[in-house]
C-alpha cells in the first residue's frame, strides 16, 4: 500500500465518520438509470417533440446535439420559465424515467453499501435532478426505499432549483435537522460537486471510468473513488 492510498483511505474514513447524514446523486452512484433505454434517445424524443410543435427555433445547435435530456428540459425553461410547455416536457422526461427505471443497471456494491449505512444510524436522503418519483419506483424494486423515506429530493417544477444549485441538499438537510459539515454527498458530476460545495457539505466523487474521474477531479473534487468497494470495507471496518 502506499502512502497516497493510505491518505486516500484516511481522507474518506474522515468523511464517513463524520457523516450523520449521506446525501446520495441518484443516476450514478445508486445504479446506471439510462443502462438499457438510451438517454440520447430521450433527448431526441424531446427535440423531435419541440420541433414537431414549431420550436425548432427554441434551441440552439449545440443544445438540439447535446443528446442530454436535462439540457434539453433546462433551455427550454430558460426561456419559457414556469410555461405550461416546460411542464408538458417535464412530464415526458420523467415517464422516460420511469420506462428506464425498469432496466436500471445497479450500482456495483451501492445496494450494501446503503444497507450497511442504514444500519449502522446514519440517516441516508437521495438529492437528484431525476424525478422523485423514479427514484421511488427505483429504490422499491430494489427493497431500498426504507433506507431513505421520506427524504427523496428530487426535480419539481421549479427547475431553477436543479443542481448545480443546492437547494435540494438544503431541503435534505433543513428535513433532517443537520448542519452541513455534519453531512456527506456522494456524487458522480461536476455538478454535484458545485452544489455540495455551495451547500457546506463536504463532498466524495463516485467515478464509474477514467473520464468521469477526470471531470471531477476537473471540478475541484479532492476525493474520488472509482468503486464503492473501499467505502463499503472502511464502513464495515
Amino acid at each position: 500500500m502506499t502512502v497516497e492510498t493510505e491518505n486516500e483511505q484516511h481522507r474518506i474514513l474522515t468523511l464517513i465518520k463524520g457523516a450523520r447524514v449521506v446525501l446520495w446523486d441518484f443516476d450514478g452512484p445508486i445504479c446506471r438509470l439510462f443502462a438499457g433505454h438510451s438517454a440520447d434517445g430521450v433527448a431526441s424524443d424531446l427535440v423531435s417533440w419541440l420541433e414537431g410543435r414549431g420550436l425548432h427555433g427554441l434551441l440552439t445547435d449545440r443544445e438540439r446535439e447535446s443528446l442530454d435530456p436535462q439540457v434539453v428540459l433546462r433551455a427550454v425553461d430558460r426561456r419559457h420559465p414556469g410555461s405550461d410547455l416546460v411542464a408538458e416536457l417535464e412530464e415526458r422526461l420523467t415517464h422516460e424515467e420511469l420506462r428506464a427505471a425498469t432496466s436500471a443497471m445497479p450500482t456495483p456494491y451501492a445496494d450494501p453499501l446503503i444497507r450497511t449505512w442504514s444500519a449502522v444510524g446514519s440517516r441516508l436522503a437521495i438529492t437528484t435532478n431525476n424525478s422523485p418519483r423514479v427514484v421511488r419506483k427505483y429504490l422499491e424494486s430494489r427493497g431500498l426505499v426504507g433506507c431513505f423515506a421520506p427524504h427523496i429530493y428530487g426535480r419539481t417544477q421549479e427547475l431553477r432549483h436543479l443542481k448545480p444549485d443546492p437547494h435540494c441538499l438544503v431541503r435534505a438537510l433543513n428535513a433532517t435537522g443537520t448542519a452541513p459539515a455534519d453531512a456527506l454527498m456522494i456524487g458522480d458530476a461536476p455538478s454535484d460537486r458545485e452544489a455540495a460545495t455551495r451547500a457546506g457539505v463536504p463532498f466524495l466523487g463516485y467515478a464509474r471510468n477514467s473520464r468521469k474521474a477526470k471531470l471531477l477531479k476537473e471540478a475541484g473534487a479532492g476525493d474520488v473513488v472509482e468503486s464503492l468497494e473501499p467505502v463499503l470495507e472502511l464502513l464495515r471496518g
